[in-house]
This record gives C-alpha cells, structure tokens and sequence, in this order.
C-alpha cells in the first residue's frame, strides 16, 4: 500500500514540509518513493473512488490541485484552479465522481468544482457561503466537508469562531447537478468550536469532536430527512487533566467498534468505545503521540494501525489496533516535514 502525507511548506507557518510525500507501506517498512513540490501548503489530501487521482487544498492560499496516481504510487500533477475562497481546509469527492466539494475555512464558503473526465479540475459550479451571526454578514467557518455513506447528503461542521456561529450544517446532494442545499442546522454551545465529524457504517450515529472544549458528542442522524439530535457528549482529555485542550481529528473503523480522536496541545490520542447496542460513547484509553500537535489522524486500510500525523515535530506515531479496538504505540517514528495529513491507497 503507499501513504500520502500532505504538509505545511511555508515560513509563514514555520514549516519544514517540501511538499506532498509519499511512502511505500509493507508491514512495518516504510519506503519513501517520491517528494513532489507542487505550491505551498499542500495540506489536506483526499483519493477518488478508483484510487487513481488525489487532490490537495493549498492550505492558507486559494487553490486546489489534482494530481494522476500511477499504479506504483508516484503522483503527476494534472492542473491547479481556485477554490475561489481563501484558506481551503478540506476536500471530498461527490459519490458520483463527477465534483470534488472544498470547504474554505476563512471565507466561510463551500465550493462545488467540475471534474473532468480525466480527472482534472474543471469549472466551479457552485459557492455557498456558511452564514454567521444574523445580520452582519458574517460567517462561519466551515472545518470539514463530510459525505454520510448512502450519498444523499453532506454534513459540514463549522467552527463559528469569533462572529459566526459553532454548528452543523447537513446539506442535501442533488443527484443530477450535485448541487447542495440546507436541509438541517444544529447549533453547537458557543466556544465549543465543532471541527470534525465520523460516522457509523449504520449511517444513524454521528461523532462530532469540538475543537476548543475538547468534546465529543454522540447524534443520532435521521437518513430521511437529515435531522441531527444529540444524545451525549463526552470529554476527549482524561477526566484527571485540568490544562489546555484543542481537539482535531475523529476517525473510526468500518467495523465502528471506536472513535479515536487527535488532541493537540495535549499531544495525545484518546479511544472512545462505542456501544454496540445505543451508540453511546465511553471512554477507553489516552496515549501520548511522542511528538506535539497531533493535527490528524487515520487508519491505514485492513485497520490493524492508525498513523497520528504530529506538525511541531515533524514525525508520524504508528499505533498498532488491538482487538479490542484499543491502542499500543509502535516505537518507531517515521520522519515527515510538518505533516498534517495522511491518506492511503491500496
């Protein structure tokens, strides 16, 4: 299999990235293969169905790139276009193939861009803007663009910060033209700053990890109509640490024994079991990363490890999965520059 590490590359961020890095995986070897420079912060990553092309956000910038996946793992770059938004954060393929959605964190927008039939970039077809606080025109800093597995909708956590508003926006995907239109809001308590969602193979239960209070909250999605409802929320910190937080990433497994969230700050990877009967979450385990600011975090395919990407140092912490869905770290570190991402492809 062969990892993608996207990475920060500028000075304004203090970063030692050269680019998108790519490494072939065999068991416990990681072989790097390829360093492409391809514009500055070439942060977040993400693969199309068939695993033949990625595409990147250029992080703090405007643009977005795609790129031709050979069958030995070496990228090519096919084109850039702008997101026609600033500071793109996140990215995902439409379940047709045929747009990629980016989620532009400072101008408060989500773009719909064309793909072509290669698989380059084409037209924008859509921008929505994520509304803040009424009557200002602000906004609200949408984190993520996040595809629910039947395909008919797209949920959009938003971070509100300073005047827009902490939420969850579900947009529902027009199957024709791919278009994207509100369907439901949930309103997060403010400060909280939601920033990234996991959901369940069932398609019922949603994760969500606020940022800034270091929370994780258990929803129950309605499939008809896209309504979220709360159930719980828990805290991602060990119930005897009284410091900073400042939640990341949440991903979970096909099987969704766990969710497994980043904390930075805290530098540290916390488990959360999920009952197999409710949905309910409890707290399982916190390990340190070994390194600082653990931006992102994901499970390699077969999810037998998963790869905790740790900016400030520069290095990527391996932990093996256990059987019981928790986690035992891997010595060895594997050096990245400035890594904040991490995708696979088999």
């Amino acid at each position: 299999m062969f990892a993608y590490i996207g990475s920060r590359t500028t000075k304004e961020r203090k970063a030692l990235g050269e680019g998108i890095t790519v490494y072939r995986r065999e068991k416990a070897v990681w072989e790097k293969i390829q360093t492409l420079s391809c514009g500055p912060n070439p942060s977040y990553l993400c693969l199309n169905e068939k695993q033949d092309r990625l595409y990147a956000v250029h992080g703090d910038y405007s643009e977005v790139t795609a790129f031709q996946v050979g069958k030995e793992g070496h990228l090519t770059e096919l084109n850039s276009v702008s997101t026609y938004g600033t500071n793109p954060v996140h990215l995902v393929v439409s379940p047709n193939g045929q747009s990629l959605y980016v989620a532009n964190l400072e101008t408060g927008s989500l773009t719909q861009l064309a793909l072509e039939q290669d698989g380059s970039l084409g037209q924008v077809r859509q921008v929505l803007f994520v509304s803040g606080e009424p009557g200002h025109g602000y906004i609200s800093h949408p984190h993520q663009v996040c595809l629910h597995p039947d395909g008919k909708w797209l949920l959009v956590p938003c971070q509100g910060r300073d005047h827009g508003v902490g939420k969850v926006e579900v947009y529902a995907i027009d199957p024709q033209d791919n278009h994207l239109k509100e369907a439901f809001v949930w309103t997060a308590r403010k400060g909280a700053e939601p920033r990234h969602v996991a959901i369940h193979p069932n398609g019922k239960w949603v994760y969500l990890v606020n940022e800034k209070d270091s929370t994780a909250i258990f929803f129950h999605f309605d499939e008809t109509t896209g309504t979220l409802e709360p159930r719980q929320m828990v805290t991602t910190l060990p119930d005897d640490y009284f410091g900073p937080g400042w939640a990341s990433g949440i991903v979970m497994g096909t099987e969704g024994k766990a969710v497994y969230v980043s904390n930075r700050t805290h530098d540290s990877v916390t488990v959360l079991a999920i009952d197999p009967e409710t949905g309910r979450l409890s707290f399982r385990q916190n390990l340190p990363t070994e390194g600082k600011q653990p931006r992102f975090l994901d499970l390699e395919p077969g999810e037998k490890r998963l790869v905790a990407a740790n900016e400030l140092t520069h290095t990527l912490t391996v932990f093996q999965i256990q059987e019981d869905g928790t986690l035992e770290r891997e010595e060895k570190q594997i050096n990245a520059g400035s890594p904040v991402c991490v995708v696979w492809k088999e």
